[in-house]
């Protein structure tokens, strides 16, 4: 990027590094660790600038996510990142607000979209930020509004219903093609901050359920087990949410 304006840096943070350690120090998450030093980007995930047009000054890359980020300019000389929509340019003009046109970038509650818009960027609840559909390449669809709810597709297949007040963002996310990514070779990982994982039948009995055994051994029995012995290969990890299941329609199996 080029020389920063005060107003740019101050978007800027330092982005600590976990190396997938906790508090005390010992290792929560495996294989990872290192990484190059970055910066974090402020997001503008709410977009609460209701009526106040924003121009496109730059379409950047951002180390912390998959997708690109934009860096809006407002009106009133305020400078927010948000994620770019794919097809956004130097020059274009969005903004948000409950009366606006349904066009990419522009933000506006999901109750005053029209059906069959491509979304992301989707709040779970009203005013808490968008919190789905924010990785490359991601859209979501709305279906049907219906008595306060909006049914909207999400990438999984799932359809779900959210109330009519959240907000989300028109348009797919930029970075379509990120998972056609080949990284080539192992220090691209290392940079990523992606150490190297080694098979559970490789290591000591010690260390994973799979290990030991005399020469090449299998996992055994009666099922394949994590680092800590739970069942895994299969086994259902996700946990219940008293508020967030009630609204899915359709899972996605």
């Amino acid at each position: 990027m080029k020389k920063l304006t005060k107003q740019v840096k101050k978007l800027f943070t330092i982005l600590p590094k976990r190396s997938g350690r906790d508090v005390f120090g010992h290792v929560a998450v495996h294989h990872q660790g290192g990484r190059h030093k970055r910066m974090y980007r402020t997001i503008d995930w709410l977009r609460n600038k209701d009526g106040v047009t924003a121009t496109v000054i730059a379409v950047e890359y951002d180390p912390n996510r998959s997708a690109d980020v934009a860096l809006l300019n407002y009106k009133d000389g305020e400078k927010r990142y948000i994620i770019a929509p794919v097809g956004i340019k130097v020059g274009d003009a969005v903004v948000s607000g409950h009366h606006v046109d349904a066009v990419m970038g522009n933000t506006m509650p999901l109750g005053a979209m029209p059906v069959g818009t491509f979304v992301h960027n989707i709040e779970i609840k009203p005013g808490h930020g968008a919190q789905m559909i924010r990785s490359a390449g991601s859209f979501a669809t709305v279906l049907s509004k219906d008595a306060g709810r909006v049914q909207v597709k999400l990438p999984s297949g799932e359809t779900r219903m959210f109330p009519e007040t959240c907000r989300a963002t028109v348009g797919q996310i930029s970075n379509v093609e990120w998972k056609n990514r080949v990284i080539g070779k192992a220090g691209t990982s290392r940079h990523m901050g992606i150490r190297p994982t080694v098979r559970g039948v490789a290591q000591n009995p010690r260390s994973h359920p799979h290990g030991g055994g005399e020469g090449r051994s299998g996992i055994g029995m009666p099922s394949p087990k994590s680092p800590w012995g739970k069942p895994t290969l299969g086994n259902k990890t996700r946990k219940k949410k008293k508020y967030s299941d009630r609204f899915i329609v359709s899972r996605r199996k």
